[in-house]
Parts: structure tokens; sequence; C-alpha cells
């Protein structure tokens, strides 16, 4: 069309918008480096995301160990020495492994709901105050219980305190919308005020003794809260596994297990299913806290032979890392377990060995432990460089929100 044309058959606004030329969209300077998801990863390149960032741990430890003065090769040497070197060493190394499974699988049942139970130090607590119950009754009352029923009865109790902290949280949040993450997390605290109370009573404490903590269990028993052993290690070992074997097969071959995996991927859709989602919450928080209770009760009659508020010690903390490098599954939890209490009791032996201070011991194990969750960044995500790979100009349009 003409110029004379145009100004004939087009008003003025119209010949205003044809002659005037749309300004251009620059397309943004692509980032020097950006984030991208990974479409599917393979095994092999798993595997070499988890050497390599288990290798980027200890040269990191190695620098810091360099820097207070100590050799990093003989650090770890004495970390795998002190922990597998003798049969006594790989006792208390299981010893610890037992309470960070059974606390894993616990919260990897909540996990798997996206409901997100932080309270499993309290809930340890909480099994090891009500079986403690039972065991002070006896021993004020001329120790009445024989050994079984003792600890079967024990048992129950702790199951029962755990499931108790477990259904609160639950309930709450079920009922009122409550944040599970602080309510579980404030329960931890209570708990452990509360053990610190029972210390202050005189007819928790030792008849000998004014000093606010409880008395050894074992002596006023006569051994009868003590586990037997197997293998150099009680008994909770088998329990542990037991518990990390049947929590697989719930969890993937049940009815309840499939409900849980559904309320996790979609509150809506298992209401839109039918399902009683109120109910599967507090079931499943019922099973967590009851398990974390268990746990309790094995540090009380396996492990300590007391209470005190270390009775958890960190165990419903560590047990966290231990569900979400373990995707959650119970069997790898095993031997994830076995490598975080590795790392716990081979930091002990290298500060009695060669001096390093606690700070630095546990520094080495958070480090070593920080590098592994953050392996799995790099098997989700992947980094782009500047020139590598060409960006499309609708990605980079869409970054910069043009």
């Amino acid at each position: 069309m003409t110029k004379s044309a145009i100004n004939e058959h087009t008003s003025p606004a119209e010949q205003l918008a044809l002659t005037v030329e749309p300004p251009s969209c620059p397309i943004p300077k692509e980032p020097l480096i950006r984030m991208t998801k990974r479409g599917s990863i393979s095994t092999a390149q798993k595997v070499f995301v988890y050497v390599v960032s288990f290798l980027s741990a200890l040269l990191v430890g190695a620098f810091m160990l360099l820097a207070i003065g100590k050799n990093p090769l003989l650090a770890y040497r004495d970390m795998v020495v002190g922990s597998f070197g003798s049969s006594i060493y790989l006792g208390e190394t299981i010893r610890l492994a037992i309470p960070l499974l059974i606390a894993g699988v616990a919260v990897g049942f909540a996990f798997k709901m996206k409901f997100w139970n932080i309270g499993a130090e309290g809930q340890i607590l909480a099994g090891g105050i009500f079986c403690s119950y039972l065991v002070i009754h006896s021993i004020n009352n001329g120790n009445y219980w024989g050994k079984v029923p003792l600890h079967l009865v024990m048992i129950i109790l702790a199951m029962a305190g755990g499931a108790l902290f477990g259904f609160l949280p639950a309930y709450f949040k079920t009922k009122w919308g409550t944040n599970e993450t602080l309510f579980t997390l404030m329960l931890n605290y209570i708990a452990i005020q509360y053990v610190i109370y029972l210390q202050s009573l005189r007819s928790w404490q030792h008849p000998q003794s004014t000093f606010p903590k409880i008395l050894d269990f074992a002596g006023p028993t006569d051994n009868r809260i003590m586990l037997p052993r197997l293998f150099g290690v009680h008994i909770g070992w088998v329990f542990a596994l037991a518990i990390a074997i049947t929590a697989y097969f719930y969890l993937t071959k049940t009815k309840h297990g499939y409900e849980i995996a559904v309320v996790g991927d979609s509150l809506n859709t298992a209401r839109y299913a039918g399902m009683n989602t109120r109910w599967i919450q507090i079931r499943t928080l019922l099973i967590s806290g009851a398990i974390c209770g268990f746990a309790g009760y094995l540090q009380v009659a396996g492990a300590n032979h007391t209470l005190t508020e270390t009775t958890a010690g960190g165990i419903g903390f560590t047990a966290i890392t231990v569900a979400w490098l373990s995707k959650l599954n119970p069997f790898i939890m095993i031997p994830i377990s076995v490598f975080i209490a590795m790392l716990q009791k081979g930091s002990l032996f290298i500060q009695m060995t060669m001096g390093i201070p606690a700070s630095a011991a546990e520094l080495l194990t958070g480090l070593i432990l920080f590098f592994m969750l953050g392996s799995e960044f790099f098997i989700q995500y992947r980094l782009v460089f500047r020139g590598t790979h060409r960006a499309p100009v609708r990605e980079l349009k869409e970054e910069a929100g043009v």
C-alpha cells in the first residue's frame, strides 16, 4: 500500500500507528552462572556426585586440621580405627547407630507425608520418662517386677509416651492448622525441662545423695533393667533392623503406606479420592512417635540404665539427616546410620588420641555431613556457565521478567 493510499483510507490515529515502528525488545544478557533442573540422572552419575562430595569434604576437613596443626591423614585413620578397629569400638559404634536408625525411620514416616516432625528428640525423651516412671515405682516399692514383665510394660509405656508427643501436634495441625514444625520443636524443650524437674525429686534420686540426678537403675533393680547382649551389643540392634525392614514393607506394600504417599503428594487429591486425611495424619504421627518412644526405652534399658536430659543426646535432630540422606528409604537408613555413628565415635576417638579440641572434631563431622547433604542439590540441579550452553531466548526473557 502506498503512502497516498494510507492517507486516503485510514484515520490519523491509524496512520500514526502504521508509520511509527514498535520499540525493539532487547534480549537480556545471559547470566554468568545459572541453575537448571536436571531431567534424569543415572545411578553411575549419582554415585559420582556422592564420591566427589565426600572427597571434597575430606579435603576441606584436611585444611581445617592443618590450620590447627594436626595431621589430617592420621586423624582420618584414627577415626576409622576408633570406630571399627576392635570389637569394643565396633560395639560402641553400633550402639550409637541403634537409636539413630530407629529415630530416622520414625521421622521418615512423617516426612513421607510432608508432615515436618522435628520433635523426635522430645518423643524419645517422652518414651524414656514414661518407662522410667515404672522403674522408679518398682524400686520404691520393693522392686516387685520380674525382668520380663518389667521390660514388656516398659515398652508399652515408652511407646505410649512417644505416641502422645506425636499425637498432640498432629491433632492441633488437623484441627486448627497449627504449624507442626514449631509445635514439635517446642515439645522437645518441654520434655527436657520435665526431666530436669524429675532430677530434683527425692523419690528419683539415690537415697544417699542430694545431688539433682536420677539414680542409676541397674543396682536397685538387681540388673533387671539391663537388656541382654548379643555379639557384644545390647539386643536393641535386632529390634532396630526389624523396625527398618517392617517400615519398608509398611510404606511400600500396604494400603496405609499408599495413603501416606498420596497425602504427601497432594492433600487435596487424597481428599478427592475419599481418604480420611485427618485420621491418616494422626495415625501416622502416632506410629512415628511410638517408634521414637521405643528408642527412648532402648536408651534407658540398653544404653544408659538411667534417665537424663541428654538421654536423646541430639539423636532426634541427627535422625533428620539420616532420613534425608536415605531419601526416606528405611533400608538405606541402615548404612547411613552406621556411617554417622562412625563419624561421631571417630570424632570422640581423635579427641583422645590426637588432642583435637571437641569443637574442631564436631566441626569436622559437620563438614562431612554438610557436603553429603549438599550433594543432593547437584543430583537435582546443575549449574550452567555462560557460553557452555546457550540459553534459549524465551528462557532468558522469562528470567528477566520481559
